[in-house]
């Protein structure tokens, strides 16, 4: 082969990496999520239940999703951010003000969002009034339920603040707060996993009446509507339920 063919092999083989290359990234999704085992987490197969399933949906469609964890709250700054280079973030409950900012795609899973108390018989509750006779743990920026976030703003309630699950299950052990807002899952992860708090397990109990069964969502940004339907559409060709149950049947050891 001449010098001047092999010199334009190279151009075409350099071309053809270059739009290969162009073309996968225009195929990569980035977003944004927290540690929230067994949901979400750079430590668990998958990333997590939600992102795990959230890669299928995905891939489904030919597309790779890429997530980084942050602090919650710095997870939803970036994903709100138009030049993060992020498409949104996961997962999430809706809320109708995050829905002023983002695009919320069909529900990628589901979660029981109740209470955690100290131990012993469940603390009396009906309705939503009836937590004002007690002082109430939630998480800095988690949406919980409209009722109860409501009251909350309304001052109607007495309520902390912390950064984290581990936190409130932590100040209902040591009884600094009555009742903090979790998921069941959440809370039967950290506890069978975080040893500091295997430690307090017996201390602590998940309060048998519900908040609400709370779907998750990812949000995307409000200029992303197309990369959302690529989403749902994939996320359509899944059984979502089933591929929940199985995640959470490998980590936390349920029946089927």
């Amino acid at each position: 082969m001449g010098r001047a063919m092999m010199k334009k092999t190279l151009i075409l083989l350099l071309l053809g990496i270059l739009c290969g290359g162009a073309a996968a990234d225009e195929r990569l999704v980035r977003m944004t999520s927290l540690s929230w085992p067994p949901y979400a987490d750079p430590d668990l197969p998958g990333g997590g239940a939600t992102v795990s399933i959230a890669r299928r949906a995905f891939a489904e469609m030919g597309y790779r999703l890429e997530v980084d964890f942050y602090p919650w709250s710095r997870a939803i700054y970036l994903a709100r951010q138009p030049t993060s280079g992020y498409a949104g973030y996961l997962p999430e409950y809706f809320s109708p003000a995050l829905s002023d900012t983002f695009l919320f795609s069909d529900a990628a899973g589901e979660g029981q969002l109740g209470f955690v108390q100290q131990a012993g018989e469940p603390l009396p509750w009906q309705h939503i009034g009836d937590l004002r006779d007690y002082h109430i743990g939630v998480v800095k920026d988690y949406v919980n339920t409209a009722d109860l976030d409501r009251m909350i703003d309304d001052g109607l309630l007495v309520s902390s603040e912390v950064l984290n699950d581990k936190a409130n299950i932590q100040k209902v052990a040591f009884g600094r707060v009555d009742l903090a807002v979790i998921d069941r899952h959440v809370l039967s992860y950290s506890l069978s996993r975080d040893p500091e708090l295997a430690a307090i397990a017996e201390q602590v109990r998940f309060h048998p009446r519900l908040l609400e069964n709370k779907q998750l969502f990812l949000c995307f940004q409000k200029d992303r509507e197309q990369l959302l339907q690529i989403f749902n559409e994939g996320l359509s060709r899944l059984n979502v339920p089933q591929l929940q149950a199985d995640y959470f049947r490998r980590m936390l050891h349920e029946p089927e």
